[in-house]
């Protein structure tokens, strides 16, 4: 399901991997898929389908953002640097990945709480179920929610990013 946001959602804060702070707004005009990612996770294997959107599409105007999460039976245990190692070193991952972020609850991230309000395909908003949920923001501030099933490479996401592309 489609949503329109408000643009101040490109404008949230967010912690990076090396300790500093960045915002959506920060990659520009670019299609984005915000994804809370972990490596213990039976779901782990969709690093593979983000990077592989990440490299078909990065230089058209795309870019995978990931944010560690291990509220979801601790599947993201490690440290920032062993996440990242482990992500270039088992999936090649090349797409920017920020620092641990809590998804859900009082003290989730603020970009998440924000993202959370959007609804799914089948019209259901709030907490993220688990690992690998997916939020596609387009240029014009579209935002599309994808449950942790959906593939990264299914057919709806990539209609949605293609179709956002900047000419």
């Amino acid at each position: 399901m489609t949503q329109a946001i408000d643009t101040a959602l490109r404008d949230i804060p967010f912690q990076t991997a090396d300790g500093g702070t960045q915002t959506l707004a920060d990659y520009g005009e670019k299609v984005l898929l915000v994804v809370n990612v972990a490596s213990k996770c039976g779901l782990t294997p969709q690093y593979e389908q983000l990077e592989q959107l990440q490299k078909a599409y990065a230089d058209r105007g795309f870019t995978v953002v990931g944010f560690p999460c291990n509220q979801f039976a601790g599947q993201e245990p490690g440290g920032i640097d062993e996440i990242l190692d482990y992500c270039a070193m088992t999936w090649g991952v090349t797409f920017p990945v920020a620092d641990k972020v809590k998804v859900n609850g009082g003290k989730a991230a603020p970009l998440f709480k924000a993202l959370k309000k959007t609804r799914d395909a089948e019209g259901k908003r709030g907490p993220v179920i688990w690992n690998f949920e997916k939020f596609v923001l387009t240029p014009s501030g579209d935002l599309h929610r994808f449950r942790p099933n959906v593939k990264p490479d299914d057919p709806a996401i990539v209609e949605v990013i293609e179709r956002n592309l900047p000419a």
